[in-house]
């Protein structure tokens, strides 16, 4: 049978190639997706800056969630990361000297600098103490070590990018001010260790003061002989006796590699959330696609199975030989997918780290098991796939199927019925819970899954629903298509099922297409209209790095033209207790200045005065402050986001636009919990009597007298924020692309399986009169009439999640976004299908009739 089956599978090239290329392309992003996410729970992160470090201990920035209900013992125990850099009591350092089998232990000092001189000024640098450069380790190959407050260090790389040397003298911004440094040693780290980070170091006084005191880490290198893992446990067991080593962790190997890079950990959950979803769905729609097009190359060889079971062969025998081609199709799709896999993979995580999404420095993985798992699946629903779709033709007896091969428009099944009530059911209750439980971009989470749902289920009930469209649409058809129409449209009402399966695929690619991009488009517009809301600063005062001096705002607040200025902060926090006040996201906290919040923030309380935010305070919405049974003047504990517990009493209630909520306390209480320590901007209010651009003037030339200090105006604020939510909306528009660009291959899949499975009926046609125009524009109103059927059923499935979450995000029962994109959707779709019809039918007319109508299906 498996000779047979290589026999088949050369005569029928065209069911060949549509297998193979849904096999192929379905295991390609299957295998892509799969990689990220065994990239994400790998997190592979090299150490470069502490790679001659042994070990490192680090806070810890692991937090388990209070429970809802603490005295249930079964419920699971959320985590999350603590969103801000969490700092090492520096007395640990001498706890962890007198661990048995430590050679050395350095405190580092991590912060953020910034060179304003040299080419290229304002670029950023990691910053560290002199002592912390033997880690790595780095060694001077010019000059000295810096000793004295304005002395200091470049990595080599850095000073030949700025064209620095040893001897020079550059101005470097940091904590919050600037100075001019002398550049006394150029560094390079030791053969072999490769630091991608810009670095600088100063002597370790001045280290200590630019970091405000803070340790960032402790570097720890073994004794000789000393078996690391074992030296692991007995500092964990050490550091959890002594004050403050409850807060931190030890780690090594790779794991240090988050410590140089902290963003390292958030990215980790980014990639592992983007990955499932669109990994998921990418599978969801593999095996869909898979599936479909399997059995439609199956169904199309009804009669040859019929005629086959006539002339003696066993429905045993037709199954091993549809197992043979199957097998053999699909271990060729599978090792082309392998192959191209994890390029496209590896592509994909490309574009993910330009959007700042992935720090670069996590190494991509793409080992087995996604691999195995995507061959795996697409292997089963093709073998699903071709059992299914000759299930009929194998069991029926020989002369049913001689009679049937010619039109089988069976389709209606218990289990086909039941599983299409179940996803329409699915999709009808994921649209209520997006209205009725969820507001702002959150709803999101339920919106997404609901145009699957609808698509599914539409597509179970796609031959009954093609039918009914396409009786209601043949009378317009008939009209203004004429004598070509009208035979296109008896065509399409006798070949309802293999009109569906066409029919599917359009739909497919076009819901998904229409929910997915207008839901990111929807979501995008509500997030801009909240900032825009939210911004009443006319202008902001930023520092190139570590923060802007708080004592500025009293000077910035006595320029002429300025209304009001305020210290600015934005960290995540949670609330202890209670749990079910927040999400496992935690709560947005932004810091301002209390007397001028009322100008500087558009946030209007309902009790209790902003005014009033002095000391450990707290502005709630009154949506959170009802969830927490808070009321103005109750306290409530905040963990904020380096892992600090803080009571703060409420001196105030607003309302919080739904889906944004964030919680105000004084900057002053908020910005020492942070990485930097300071605040991030002062953002500036003008008076009723000066412009913005006289504003803007003013602050330019105050900040010409403080180095480093940037101004932007309320536009480029605006400008900026629609930069970063369009840069993080491109990475979903690729991933939802890839999954459509599939879809659409399937399509045409579909349709050149179609069109050229009908060589007898053309040839029969053409001998009975038709020319060849003629069959031609038939093709050209069937091919669009299944495009409009398959349009109509995808917009009605992306209704299903566009509408519940326009109407859930911004109160509206429209979703935003431009009209050209609904027009791209419609014009590519009708490109595919038409260019893929006519160019299979022109093909299948290149044969004489006679030959044609002889020809068997």
């Amino acid at each position: 049978m498996f000779a047979l089956a290589w026999r088949t599978l050369r005569f029928r090239k065209g069911g060949f190639v549509a297998t193979f290329l849904a096999l192929a392309f379905g295991t390609v992003i299957v295998m892509a997706c799969g990689g990220l996410l065994e990239t994400g729970v790998r997190n592979n992160a090299p150490p470069q800056r502490l790679a001659g470090a042994d070990l490192v201990v680090t806070g810890d920035r692991d937090y388990q969630l209070p429970k809802k209900h603490p005295s249930d013992p079964e419920e699971d125990v959320e985590s999350a990361v603590l969103s801000e850099r969490v700092p090492v009591r520096e007395g640990l350092q001498k706890a962890v000297r007198s661990v048995t089998g430590v050679r050395s232990a350095l405190a580092e000092r991590d912060f953020e600098a910034a060179l304003l001189g040299g080419k290229g000024g304002g670029a950023q640098v990691a910053a560290h103490g002199w002592e912390s450069a033997a880690v790595t380790p780095f060694r001077t190959s010019g000059g000295r070590a810096p000793t004295a407050a304005d002395e200091m260090v470049l990595d080599a790389h850095t000073a030949r990018a700025h064209g620095l040397s040893a001897g020079d003298r550059v101005r470097v911004a940091a904590h919050g001010g600037s100075r001019t440094y002398e550049v006394t040693g150029i560094a390079a780290p030791a053969k072999g260790r490769g630091v991608a980070q810009p670095t600088v170091f100063f002597s370790t006084e001045r280290a200590r003061e630019l970091s405000g005191d803070r340790v960032a880490d402790i570097a720890v290198t073994a004794a000789p002989g000393q078996d690391v893992a074992e030296l692991k446990s007995r500092m964990g067991d050490a550091l959890s006796k002594v004050p403050g080593g409850g807060s931190v962790k030890v780690v090594s190997g790779d794991d240090r590699g988050a410590v140089e890079y902290p963003d390292v950990l958030e990215g980790r959950e980014t990639l592992i959330v983007l990955a499932s979803v669109f990994g998921g769905l990418a599978t969801l729609v593999a095996v869909f696609v898979v599936a479909g097009t399997v059995a439609l190359s199956v169904k199309q060889r009804h009669r040859e199975f019929a005629l086959m079971r006539a002339t003696g062969a066993t429905p045993r025998q037709l199954r091993r030989m549809l197992l043979g081609e199957t097998l053999m199709v699909a271990v060729l799709a599978a090792v082309a997918g392998w192959l191209a896999g994890p390029y496209a993979g590896s592509w994909l995580y490309d574009r993910l780290v330009a959007a700042d999404l992935v720090e670069g420095i996590v190494v991509h993985s793409q080992g087995w098991v996604p691999s195995a798992a995507a061959a795996g699946a697409l292997l089963l629903t093709a073998l699903g796939g071709g059992w299914v779709g000759a299930h009929r033709a194998i069991r029926t007896r020989p002369g049913e199927a001689l009679s049937d091969a010619a039109l089988d428009e069976r389709w209606v099944h218990p289990v086909r019925i039941i599983l299409g009530v179940l996803c329409l059911a699915g999709a009808g209750t994921l649209a209520l819970l997006t209205v009725l439980l969820f507001d702002g971009p959150i709803a999101a989470s339920t919106a997404g899954p609901t145009v699957m749902c609808a698509v599914i289920g539409l597509a179970l009930f796609g031959p009954g629903i093609t039918k009914v469209v396409t009786v209601l649409v043949s009378p317009l058809v008939r009209v203004v298509t004429g004598p070509s129409g009208e035979l296109a449209v008896l065509n399409s009402r006798a070949r309802t099922v293999r009109m569906a399966s066409v029919v599917v695929p359009v739909m497919l690619a076009s819901g998904m297409a229409l929910g997915n991009i207008y839901l990111q488009t929807t979501q995008e517009q509500v997030t801009k209209e909240a900032f825009r809301e939210n911004l009443r600063a006319d202008a902001v005062l930023t520092a190139p790095a570590g923060g802007v001096d708080p004592g500025l705002v009293d000077r910035v607040r006595s320029l002429d033209g300025v209304a009001a200025a305020g210290a600015y902060v934005s960290t995540t926090g949670f609330v202890e207790r209670p749990r079910s006040a927040q999400s496992e996201d935690g709560l947005p906290l932004q810091g301002v200045t209390g007397r001028d919040a009322s100008s500087t923030t558009a946030v209007t309380p309902v009790k209790g005065a902003l005014k009033d935010l002095t000391g450990r305070t707290v502005a709630l919405p009154e949506a959170l402050a009802k969830k927490a049974d808070r009321d103005v003047g109750d306290t409530i504990r905040m963990r904020l986001g380096d892992g600090a517990v803080v009571p703060l009493k409420v001196v105030a209630l607003f309302e919080g636009r739904a889906g944004f909520e964030t919680a105000l306390a004084p900057s002053s209480v908020l910005a020492p919990h942070t990485t930097t320590g300071l605040p991030q901007q002062i953002v500036v209010r003008a008076d009723s009597r000066t412009s913005q651009g006289e504003l803007t003037a003013a602050l330019r030339e105050f900040a010409a007298t403080q180095p480093g200090l940037g101004v932007a105006d309320r536009d480029a604020l605006l400008a900026a924020n629609a930069d970063d939510a369009r840069m993080q909306a491109w990475v979903n528009y690729l991933m939802v692309g890839m999954i459509v660009a599939y879809t659409a291959i399937a399509l045409v899949n579909s349709l050149v399986l179609s069109v050229s499975n009908r060589r007898r009926e053309f040839g029969l046609q053409r001998l009975n009169g038709a020319t060849g125009g003629q069959v031609l524009r038939m093709i050209t109103v069937e091919a669009l009439l299944v495009t409009g059927v398959g349009l109509l059923l995808g917009a009605l499935a992306a209704s299903t999640s566009l509408i519940p979450f326009s109407v859930a995000a911004s109160d509206s029962w429209i979703p935003s976004g431009p009209l050209w994109i609904a027009g791209a959707v419609v014009g590519t779709a009708c490109t595919l299908a038409l260019g893929a019809s006519l160019l299979s039918a022109w093909s299948v007319l290149r044969h004489r009739p006679v030959e044609a109508a002889v020809a068997a299906e």
